[in-house]
C-alpha cells in the first residue's frame, strides 16, 4: 500500500490535488474582479502562483510545510490589520461610506425636485418595443401618454383601455410587467428619468403607482470637479474630507459624501476632542482594573485550589472534576445564565440575599457583577495551569528549605511563588490580553451598561474599550469607523507593548536562546 503511495502514483495525486485547489482558487479570483476587489483578487492570483510553485517542484521542501499557515496568517492576521491601519486614516463614516465616484452619482441621482405646480400622473410601468416604459394618467383631464427615457408619445381615450379606476392600463406597442417582473424592476425604473416634453423636465416615480414630474437642481461639471446649481448659480467644491462643500459656506455640504484620507485626524481626535477624550479616558482606566483586577483575583482563587487539592485528601478526583465544570460550559450560556441571577426583581441572587439591589443600573454594582461573573468562569482555567505547574517544582527544593529551617509561608513566597510566576508569565499576559479584549462578558451581561442614553452618551459605565470601539463603529446613528479603527489600533498598541514588557521582565524568553 505505502509503495502505491510513492513515485508516479503520488504525483499524480499531487498533481490532482494541487489543480483543483487552483481551479477553486482561480474561480475565486474572477469572481473578486467582476465585484471590483482586486486586492482581494491579486492575493488570490499570488496565492495560486506559489502554491504552484511550492507543491510542483523541489526548490524548497520546508516551504512545503509553510505555505498553507503564511497564507492563512496573511489573509486572516496581517490583512485584516493593514486594513484597519489604512482605515484609520480615513473619514470613514455614516454620509461617507461610498468611493467619490458612487457618491457624485448618488448626488446627481438625488438632486431633483418637483415642479413647482407640483404635477403627478398614475401611471403603469411597462416595456415599449423592448425598452422600459411607463404609461401615464392624468384622470382629471382626461390625457394620457406613453414615455420612455428618450421619447413621448400622446395618446387619445380611444386608444387606451382603462381600469376600474380610469387608469390607462394597455395601450398600442406597450405591454406591462408581469408579477414575476415587477420583482426585479426596482433598480431599472427607480432611478430612471422618463421623458415628460418639458425642457429640463421628467418624470421619476414614487413608488410604482405614481409619477411625478420632476428637474435637476444640481449638475456636475467633471471637468472643473464641482458641482453647480441650476437654481441660483451657486458652487459646490471638493472639501478635502469627503464632501462637496458650498464655497461661500463650508458648513453647508452636500451628501452623501465619500472615504477620503484625513491622516491622523482621528488619532489627535483622541487627545483634542473633549467628547472622544473623557469617555476614552475613562474607559482606558476600568479597562486596566478589570484585566488586571480580573488576571489576579481568577490567578488567586486556582492557585488557592491547586494548592490545597494538591494535599492527599479523600474525594480529591471528584472536587477536581467539580471545580472545572464552569470552564467546561460555554461561556455564552454561562454569562446569560449569570445575567438572569442578577436580575433585579426576579434574580436569585437578591432574592437570597434579601436585597432589592438594581445591580445593572448602578455602575459600581454593575463593574462587581462584571468581575466576579468573569472570576467565575475564569478560575478553572487558572486552577488547571497551576495544578500543572505546581506538579513541575520539584519537591526536592521545599524539603530543603524545610530542613534549613524555613516556615510554609516562606517556602510559598521565597521558592514556590516565584518558580510559579516564571512558568505561569506568559500564559497570564495572554490571560490579560484576552481580558482586555473580552468583547463577549460585557456585551451579554451588561451590554457595557449602564449609560445615559438620552444625553447621547456612548460609553457605559462598564464599556472597556473593545465594547466602546464596537459602539463607535455600530452602535450610534452616526457610525464613525475611521475612529474605530484608529482606537483598534491604539489597543493593539498597548495590549503589544504591555505583553511584551511583561515577557521582558519575567526573563520567560532568556529560556529559548
Amino acid at each position: 500500500m505505502m509503495t502505491l503511495l510513492r513515485g508516479k502514483v503520488a504525483y499524480v495525486l499531487k498533481l490532482i490535488v494541487v489543480l483543483l485547489i487552483s481551479v477553486v482558487m482561480l474561480m475565486l479570483t474572477q469572481h473578486a474582479v467582476a465585484q471590483h476587489e482586486y486586492a482581494i483578487a491579486i492575493f488570490l492570483a499570488i496565492a495560486v502562483i506559489l502554491i504552484a510553485f511550492t507543491y510542483l517542484t523541489q526548490v524548497s521542501v520546508p516551504l512545503k510545510f509553510f505555505i498553507p499557515g503564511l497564507l492563512l496568517l496573511f489573509a486572516f492576521v496581517l490583512s485584516p490589520i493593514l486594513y484597519t491601519v489604512v482605515m484609520s486614516e480615513f473619514n470613514y463614516k455614516t454620509g461617507n461610506i461610498l468611493s467619490k465616484q458612487q457618491a457624485i452619482e448618488q448626488i446627481v441621482s438625488r438632486a431633483v425636485e418637483p415642479d413647482a405646480n407640483g404635477t403627478s400622473f398614475d401611471i403603469k410601468i411597462g416595456v415599449s418595443n423592448g425598452v422600459p416604459a411607463l404609461l401615464a394618467s392624468d384622470t382629471i383631464n382626461k390625457t394620457y401618454f406613453l414615455a420612455t427615457e428618450k421619447s413621448r408619445t400622446d395618446l387619445t381615450p380611444d386608444q387606451v383601455t382603462l381600469d376600474a379606476n380610469e387608469v390607462a392600463a394597455t395601450a398600442p406597442n406597450f405591454r406591462v410587467l408581469t408579477p414575476s417582473e415587477m420583482q426585479t424592476a426596482d433598480t431599472k425604473y427607480s432611478n430612471a428619468r422618463f421623458y415628460y416634453g418639458k425642457a429640463g423636465y421628467f418624470v421619476t416615480l414614487e413608488g410604482f403607482d405614481v409619477g411625478i414630474v420632476s428637474h435637476q437642481v444640481l449638475e456636475y461639471l467633471p471637468q472643473q470637479g464641482i458641482f453647480k446649481s441650476l437654481v441660483d448659480d451657486s458652487v459646490y467644491r471638493d472639501n478635502g474630507r469627503g464632501n462637496f462643500a458650498l464655497v461661500t459656506d463650508s458648513s453647508n455640504m452636500l451628501n452623501p459624501g465619500w472615504r477620503a484620507p484625513i491622516w491622523f485626524e482621528n488619532y489627535t481626535k483622541l487627545f483634542t476632542d473633549a467628547k472622544v477624550r473623557g469617555p476614552l479616558i475613562r474607559v482606558f482606566i476600568w479597562t486596566m482594573v478589570f484585566a488586571t483586577g480580573t488576571v489576579l483575583t481568577s490567578f488567586a482563587l486556582g492557585l488557592l485550589l491547586a494548592i490545597a487539592m494538591n494535599k492527599p485528601m479523600r474525594g480529591r478526583r471528584f472536587y477536581r472534576s467539580i471545580l472545572i465544570l464552569p470552564y467546561a460550559m460555554p461561556s455564552v450560556m454561562s454569562i446569560l445564565i449569570w445575567a438572569g441571577m442578577f436580575d433585579t426583581e426576579f434574580g436569585a441572587i437578591n432574592n437570597i440575599l434579601g436585597t432589592h439591589i438594581a445591580w445593572f443600573q448602578n455602575p459600581s454594582f454593575a463593574r462587581f457583577a462584571v468581575i466576579f461573573v468573569n472570576l467565575w468562569l475564569a478560575f478553572p482555567y487558572f486552577y488547571l495551569i497551576s495544578s500543572g505547574a505546581l506538579q513541575a517544582i520539584p519537591t526536592e527544593l521545599n524539603e530543603a528549605a524545610a530542613i534549613d529551617g524555613a516556615n510554609p509561608r516562606q517556602i510559598f513566597r521565597k521558592i514556590t511563588l516565584p518558580l510559579l510566576l516564571q512558568i505561569l508569565s506568559p500564559l497570564l499576559i495572554a490571560s490579560f490580553a484576552f481580558n482586555f479584549n473580552n468583547f463577549n462578558l460585557i456585551y451579554l451581561l451588561t451590554g457595557g451598561g449602564p449609560r445615559n442614553v438620552l444625553s447621547g452618551e456612548i460609553a457605559g459605565g462598564t464599556d472597556i474599550l473593545i465594547s466602546y470601539t464596537y459602539k463607535i463603529a455600530f452602535g450610534s446613528n452616526t457610525q464613525d469607523l475611521g475612529l474605530a479603527s484608529a482606537i483598534s489600533v491604539v489597543i493593539f498598541v498597548i495590549v503589544a507593548g504591555i505583553s511584551l514588557y511583561g515577557l521582558r521582565k519575567s526573563k520567560v524568553l532568556e529560556t529559548f536562546k
